[in-house]
């Protein structure tokens, strides 16, 4: 994945877009740690999605997510993406229906336009058990270090888990395209998830049969110019 990264960057013609998307504890923050974390951050960042300020509210929903987009060359991780406006936006009634289910086209004509342009994507949605995410927040409540990381609107959140499920369903049906495919990864083993998104990522890379440019000097005359 380095050196792939680094053909990638020195090219300087493509680019890569990784959307994660689970649910609280999903493994979001650990996959971006224990796999992307060994891309070098010169050509690689990440891009986390929050709730949208006041300005990023004023406009369409894929204004601000259009501007984080990756520049060719550049590795781009969205930790949480614009799919957060067909899930929680959708879960929560945060605009009505009309709206959201509009959204679908305009993300799939988004993405195909980063595709017309080098940039290849990856989606994937983290997939843990009920049961799973309760264990995640225990250990959460039990260790001082990460208590950062647990809200009672966690706990809250889990009532709404069949609608959510019920979302992400219609997310991956109706968005996953050729130009942009979603892989359902089953995330409650972390090492599967890891070697999963790893061997996705590489083989996505290997597929681009990139290359190191030519050299913008003559390389033997500077040898001799310099008794290398």
């Amino acid at each position: 994945m380095i050196e792939l990264q680094y053909l990638l960057y020195a090219e300087g013609k493509q680019s890569l877009l990784i959307c994660l998307q689970a649910l609280d504890a999903g493994g979001k923050d650990g996959t971006i740690r224990h796999v992307l974390s060994y891309m070098n951050p010169q050509g690689c960042r990440v891009q986390a999605f929050n709730v949208p300020s006041a300005e990023e509210a004023a406009h369409d929903f894929l204004w601000r997510v259009h501007r984080a987009t990756p520049a060719r060359g550049e590795v781009v991780i969205f930790n949480r993406s614009h799919y957060e406006d067909v899930l929680v936006a959708r879960v929560h009634e945060l605009v009505p229906k009309a709206i959201w289910r509009k959204r679908y086209e305009a993300i799939n004509d988004f993405e195909k336009q980063l595709a017309e342009n080098g940039t290849h994507i990856l989606k994937f949605f983290l997939h843990i058990s009920k049961d799973e995410q309760l264990k995640r927040f225990r250990k959460r409540l039990d260790d001082p270090n990460r208590h950062w990381k647990i809200s009672e609107g966690d706990y809250q959140e889990r009532q709404y888990w069949d609608a959510y499920q019920q979302a992400y369903q219609d997310a991956l049906r109706r968005c996953s395209t050729p130009w942009a495919p979603w892989f359902a990864i089953p995330a409650n083993h972390k090492w599967y998830r890891n070697l999963a998104i790893s061997k996705i990522v590489v083989e996505t890379l290997e597929a681009l049969h990139m290359s190191t440019p030519e050299a913008r000097v003559d390389i033997e005359a500077l040898k001799r110019k310099y008794h290398i």
